[in-house]
C-alpha cells in the first residue's frame, strides 16, 4: 500500500476497462501503486463488437509481462496475407519472434489482461461513469456515478444502495493522475473540453455482423474490393465469423455510431442506435457476394450493426494531471486491424512514465510526462493516413483509379523492401521515436529494441518483465550504483555495445563502446540512483 492510498488519494485512476486500460492499470500496480479502473458497462457485458487482430509489436510488448505465449494459444495465426487483387504478402519477413497476426476475439485479451490487473491489485468498478471532474497542481478529483448496482471485478455489490431520493448514488475520488481510455465517446475528455476533429473515411456507412457459415473459406482471413463493393470474413475461433461489408450504394449512417472497437450491447439483432437506417442479413449477404463471388452460406446472425467510419485525433493526449490513451485519443476506419493494438501500445509509453514520476525516478518529470504526447501522438496520426489509405485502397472507384490500384499492388507484392517497409508499418515492429532533445544524430535511441539473446540463456524480453529499465553490457562493466534496473550481460563475447532499454522496449541510449562514467552518466540522464529509487513519492 502506497502513501498515497493511506491519505485516501488513489495514486491513479483509469477510465475505461478495455484492452488499452487493463492493460495500463496492471502495469502500475505491478509496481506498488495504488491504481482504480473504473467501467460504465456491467461486469457481465457481453463484448460483441470488439476487435479481432493482435500485431507483432503489440505480442512484442505482452511477451515483455509474460502473457503473450497464452494470448498465441487463444488464436490462429496468420504468417500470409491476401488484402485485395490476387497480392500475397508474407509476415514471415518480419524479424520478430511473432512473425503473424494473431486471430483472436477480443475478450481473450480483456480475461488475459483483466486477471492480470486482478493479481497485481487492481480494483475494478464496473457500472460506473465520471460525471465530473476537477484538478489543481497536485490532485485529480473526479465524480463517479453509478449507473446500475455497482459491482466490482468479483462480483460483489457496493455498499452505496439506490434509494427513491438517490437512484444514482455518486462518489468523489482524488488522485494524482489520471487517465481517459473509455473509448470514442470518452467522458474524461469530454470533461476536459477538448475538441476531437476529423472527418468520415468513407462517406457511405459499413454493415457489421457476426454470423455462422455454411461453406467457411479456407483462408482464415478474407477479404475482396471490387469496383462498388468490398468484403472483409474473419473467424472468431468458436463457429462465428466476423463480416464487415461496404457498397457504394450502402445508405449513410444517419447518426455518429459506434466505431467497430467500441462496446455496442447486443440487445437485439439490429444495433438500436442504427434503427433509422437498420441492417438485415440479405443486404451482408448481397455485398458478400458482389465482393467475394459467394456469401459462403451466411446464417444466423447473433449481431448487426451499421457505422460510420471516422478519422479523429485529440490535438493533446495530456492536460494536467489528465491524459488520454487509445480511442480515446484517436479513432479511425477498422482497416489493418490497428485500433487495438495502437491503444495497447499507447498505454506501454505511458504507463512507466506515471509509474516513474510517481515512485521519485524521474530526474525531470514534467518533460518525461509531456513526452508520452510528444512521442505517441505522431503515431496515431500515423495510424489515421495508414489505415484511411487502406481502406481507400480497397474502395477506389474509377477506371484510372483502380488502374492505379493495380499497378501500386503489383509494386508491393513484387517488391521486397516495399514489402518490408509495409509490414513493418502494419505490424508496429517500425514504429520508432524522435530521439530525446540534445541527444547527437545519429542515434539507435528512440528506435524499437529487438529481442536479443543474453547470457545465462535469457532473451532481453525475459529482462523486461521485471517492469523496469535493463542495463546490456560485455561482461566487465560496472552496474551504475543505485540505479533501480536490470543489468544484464551479452550472450556472444563478442558484443561490444552497451544499451539501455526502456520498460517499454525501445532504446533509451546506445554506444558500440562506453566507460563505466559513459554508463553512469547515461543511466543518471533517465533515472534518480540513490536511496530514494523506487521509493514512492507523492
Amino acid at each position: 500500500m502506497t502513501d498515497a492510498a493511506a491519505k485516501d488519494i488513489v495514486d491513479v485512476v483509469v477510465v475505461g476497462a478495455g484492452p488499452t486500460g487493463l492493460l495500463l492499470a496492471g502495469d502500475l500496480a505491478a509496481t506498488g501503486l495504488s491504481v482504480t479502473l473504473v467501467e460504465q458497462r456491467p461486469r457481465t457485458a457481453a463484448n460483441l463488437t470488439r476487435a479481432f487482430a493482435v500485431h507483432a509489436r503489440t505480442l512484442e510488448l505482452l511477451d515483455a509481462r509474460g502473457l503473450a505465449d497464452e494470448l498465441v494459444s487463444t488464436g490462429r495465426r496468420i504468417d500470409r496475407v491476401r488484402p485485395f487483387g490476387g497480392m500475397t504478402l508474407s509476415l514471415q519477413r518480419l524479424r520478430s519472434r511473432y512473425p503473424f497476426v494473431l486471430i483472436t476475439p477480443q475478450y481473450e485479451t480483456e480475461k488475459l489482461l483483466e486477471r492480470r490487473a486482478l493479481s497485481t491489485g487492481v480494483h475494478i468498478r464496473y457500472d460506473c461513469r465520471i460525471t465530473g471532474l476537477q484538478q489543481d497542481r497536485d490532485t485529480v478529483t473526479l465524480t463517479l456515478t453509478t449507473t446500475g448496482h455497482p459491482t466490482d471485478a468479483a462480483g460483489s455489490t457496493d455498499t452505496v444502495h439506490p434509494t427513491d431520493e438517490q437512484v444514482h448514488p455518486t462518489q468523489v475520488i482524488h488522485a494524482r493522475h489520471a487517465v481517459g481510455a473509455d473509448g470514442v465517446r470518452s467522458t474524461l475528455r469530454e470533461a476536459l473540453g477538448l475538441p476531437f476533429p476529423g472527418k468520415a473515411a468513407v462517406v457511405r456507412s459499413m454493415v457489421l455482423a457476426d454470423v455462422r457459415l455454411t461453406d467457411p473459406p479456407q483462408d482464415v482471413l478474407t477479404a475482396n474490393g471490387t469496383a462498388d463493393a468490398f468484403a472483409f470474413l474473419v473467424p472468431f475461433g468458436d463457429g462465428w465469423y466476423r463480416a464487415i461489408a461496404w457498397r457504394h450504394d450502402t445508405p449513410a449512417a444517419s447518426h455518429t455510431p459506434a466505431a467497430p472497437d467500441t462496446h455496442v450491447s447486443p440487445v437485439s439483432p439490429v444495433d438500436p442506435v442504427s434503427s433509422i437506417s437498420p441492417v438485415d442479413l440479405d443486404e451482408v449477404r448481397d455485398i458478400t457476394r458482389q465482393a467475394l463471388g459467394t456469401d459462403h452460406g451466411m446464417h444466423d446472425p447473433r449481431w448487426m450493426s451499421r457505422f460510420q467510419s471516422d478519422e479523429r485525433q485529440v490535438p493533446r493526449y495530456r492536460v494536467g494531471r489528465v491524459f488520454l490513451a487509445g480511442d480515446a485519443a484517436h479513432v479511425h476506419s477498422p482497416a489493418g486491424g490497428l485500433g487495438m493494438n495502437t491503444g495497447l501500445q499507447d498505454a506501454a509509453n505511458l504507463s512507466w512514465k506515471l509509474a516513474a514520476v510517481l515512485h521519485g525516478q524521474a530526474p525531470d518529470p514534467e518533460a518525461l510526462l509531456d513526452s508520452y504526447h510528444r512521442e505517441r501522438h505522431p503515431v496515431g496520426r500515423r495510424v489515421l493516413r495508414v489505415s484511411g489509405a487502406l481502406v481507400r485502397t480497397v474502395m477506389v472507384g474509377g477506371p484510372v483509379l483502380r488502374t492505379a490500384r493495380r499497378l501500386a499492388t503489383g509494386v508491393l507484392a513484387r517488391v521486397g523492401p516495399a514489402q518490408d517497409r509495409a509490414l513493418a508499418t502494419i505490424s508496429g515492429i517500425g514504429i520508432a521515436y524522435a530521439p530525446p532533445a540534445g541527444v547527437r544524430r545519429p542515434t539507435l535511441a528512440g528506435r524499437r529494441a529487438p529481442d536479443l539473446p543474453l547470457a545465462g540463456s535469457l532473451r532481453l524480453y525475459d529482462a523486461l518483465r521485471a517492469g523496469g529499465f535493463v542495463l546490456v553490457t560485455p561482461p566487465g562493466r560496472a552496474t551504475p550504483p543505485g540505479a533501480p534496473l536490470a543489468h544484464h550481460q551479452w550472450r556472444a563475447d563478442d558484443r561490444t555495445a552497451c544499451v539501455l532499454v526502456r520498460p517499454d522496449g525501445y532504446l533509451a541510449w546506445s554506444a558500440e563502446h562506453a566507460s563505466d562514467a559513459e554508463i553512469a552518466a547515461a543511466t543518471a540522464h533517465w533515472l534518480l540512483p540513490g536511496p530514494e529509487a523506487g521509493k514512492h513519492k507523492p
